[in-house]
């Protein structure tokens, strides 16, 4: 079982950056992948980044590729997701969650509530 809490949204200018991180407890935190996603209002929940369980190796779609940049400290149990150049389609809320390697988010079984992050044009 794990337990995840999201921080670190708000809202920003076009352009600016924020920081997201996502508190997890529990023992087994190093054993999974940790992955974001961004559901926006009348959306579908997008995938934006996950990251193995060592760290080796990430994934992103075309749409945040070169801007936003998950890692993670399996000390910590955190994640973390440094989003710069933002533009007001990354509204959103966004969601950490647990699981295997995958890019869906039904193949996830742990999520946490999510965090808001509004970008203003």
């Amino acid at each position: 079982q794990v337990w995840l809490v999201e921080s670190g949204g708000g809202l920003v200018q076009a352009g600016g950056s924020l920081r997201l991180s996502c508190a997890a407890s529990g023992r087994t935190f190093g054993s999974y992948a940790m992955a974001w996603f961004r559901q926006a209002p009348g959306k579908e929940r997008e995938f934006v980044a996950v990251i193995s369980w060592s760290g080796g190796n990430t994934y992103y779609p075309a749409s945040v590729k070169g801007r936003f940049t998950i890692s993670r400290d399996n000390a910590k149990s955190t994640v973390y997701l440094q989003m710069n150049s933002l533009k007001p389609e990354d509204t959103a809320v966004y969601y950490c969650a647990a699981g295997p390697y995958r890019l869906r988010p039904d193949e996830y079984d742990y999520w946490g509530q999510g965090t808001q992050v509004t970008v203003s044009s």
